[in-house]
């Protein structure tokens, strides 16, 4: 038997487990004190702190960054990176989401798949290897990070005053094996509301999703209401219309996504602005949603901005329109890019910078983290592939993709595998309704501990 199936031995404490951990609404927000992503996500720490020590683990919290687990002595470090931060809710649930549910075969929560299902169940499989008194070459840590949603500077000051891993992986991303991640840049453009119509925009709540939600206000005629009302029946996309003293609320509905795939969503803002444009003309929207119209439109590759691109490890570039807003007459958005693992972000960031002063607006370059790539025959994939395909009878894809995990990190030591399978149904991580099927969650666990079990032991 493989050791990975001793983690269902577990299984009802997992499911316990998570369902505390899941009753944290552990949404970033500003720093409180002691706690730098506010007291939520301090307190979904304290939890997997607690159930740790409950099982006899020992543990660490730096600073309420982040926290580990450990089990194992040795000078080196093999790490499992989880987060349990967790997106806001959002609107559209059938559920609760912060009361997870089980129906159908499914768990239901706000966190349930992105991340902290998996985060339990790599704290087991800790518990697992130390209640079996298994003897490793090296130190094994489950490391809970607090702030991956909000850029990942837990974890810049956990390796701050923690070892670095000498291999390790994050279960958040999906199975086989993740060798490649784009880079990851948000920018944002400012500028003056010079528009006569658009008193007001609001849209998206954080810059790595699609916004599911637009609203604006706009100064126009009882005729021209009418004919904008008649302009939206018909028009591509959802809106709500309301007339108000100065003119009309609109109110855009889209369908959120991970900005890592902004085309399987369908962007509020972006709609709202074409109908405003089809409307009212170009003239009327000011230069700052023109600049949108222009250089953004409908687009999730950057081909307007002249950053469209792609490359044979990672595919293509991939952009984001996160989050508009108008308001007090000035304005702002912020889009969030996936490029490339072979191009250079400065390079990009130029580009963009151009474009954007050309239309009289403020560019700034809020972060770029460089993407990563490990070969596919270095030792850790090897590893995971065997542990695997041992424990599935298939063979481990090796993979990019756009999404940004914990395992660029890991200062090339590391890579994302699992915690979901391709064959399984989405897990709506960012969205409403987030869930993960239990058969699969299971067969996660198995692959979890049996990769740990070699990561501790092999020589």
């Amino acid at each position: 038997m493989l050791f990975g199936q001793k983690i269902l031995d577990y299984w009802d404490d997992i499911l316990r487990d998570l369902e505390e951990l899941v009753a944290i609404p552990s949404v970033c927000g500003a720093p409180e004190g002691d706690f730098p992503f506010g007291k939520e996500p301090a307190r979904a720490l304290d939890k997997v702190i607690e159930l740790s020590q409950k099982y006899g683990l020992k543990t660490k919290n730096i600073d309420y960054y982040a926290a580990h687990a450990e089990y194992g002595e040795g000078k080196e470090n093999a790490i499992v990176m989880a987060h349990v931060d967790v997106v806001p809710a959002g609107e559209g649930w059938v559920t609760d989401p912060f009361c997870m549910e089980i129906k159908d075969g499914k768990a239901f929560g706000r966190g349930v798949a992105d991340n902290k299902g998996a985060a339990i169940v790599a704290l087991h499989c800790l518990r697992a290897l130390k209640d079996a008194g298994i003897v490793g070459k090296r130190k094994l840590r489950v490391v809970f990070g607090s702030g991956e949603e909000v850029g990942m500077g837990d974890m810049k000051h956990y390796f701050s005053k923690e070892q670095l891993p000498d291999m390790g992986f994050t279960p958040d991303s999906s199975y086989g094996i993740c060798n490649c991640e784009k880079g990851i840049m948000n920018f944002s453009v400012k500028g003056k509301n010079d528009s006569p119509l658009v008193l007001s925009f609001r849209a998206g709540t954080v810059v790595n999703a699609v916004p599911y939600k637009a609203v604006c206000e706009v100064a126009c005629t009882e005729k021209e209401y009418e004919a904008l009302s008649t302009m939206a029946a018909n028009a591509e996309g959802s809106f709500e219309l309301t007339r108000t003293a100065q003119g009309a609320s609109i109110v855009s509905n889209g369908r959120a996504s991970h900005a890592a795939w902004p085309e399987n969503g369908k962007n509020a803002a972006s709609y709202l602005c074409k109908l405003l444009e089809d409307q009212f003309g170009e003239e009327r929207l000011g230069t700052f949603l023109r600049f949108i119209r222009k250089k953004i439109g409908l687009t999730t590759d950057g081909s307007l901005l002249g950053i469209q691109m792609s490359d044979e490890p990672s595919g293509p570039l991939t952009f984001n329109l996160g989050l508009v807003n108008i308001e007090d007459g000035q304005c702002s958005l912020t889009v969030d890019i996936r490029y490339p693992a072979t191009k250079k972000g400065s390079d990009i960031a130029e580009i963009l910078r151009r474009e954007t002063e050309a239309f009289g607006l403020a560019f700034q370059l809020v972060s770029d983290a460089a993407p990563l790539y490990l070969p596919k025959d270095s030792k850790l994939i090897t590893l995971l592939s065997d542990a695997y395909r041992d424990v599935t009878g298939e063979e481990c894809e090796i993979f990019s993709m756009g999404g940004g995990t914990y395992a660029r990190q890991m200062h090339g030591n590391g890579v994302a595998f699992g915690p979901t399978f391709a064959n399984q149904e989405d897990s709506r991580a960012h969205n409403s309704n987030e869930q993960i099927e239990l058969e699969y969650f299971k067969r996660h666990a198995q692959i979890c501990l049996e990769a740990m079990y070699r990561m501790l032991t092999a020589d």
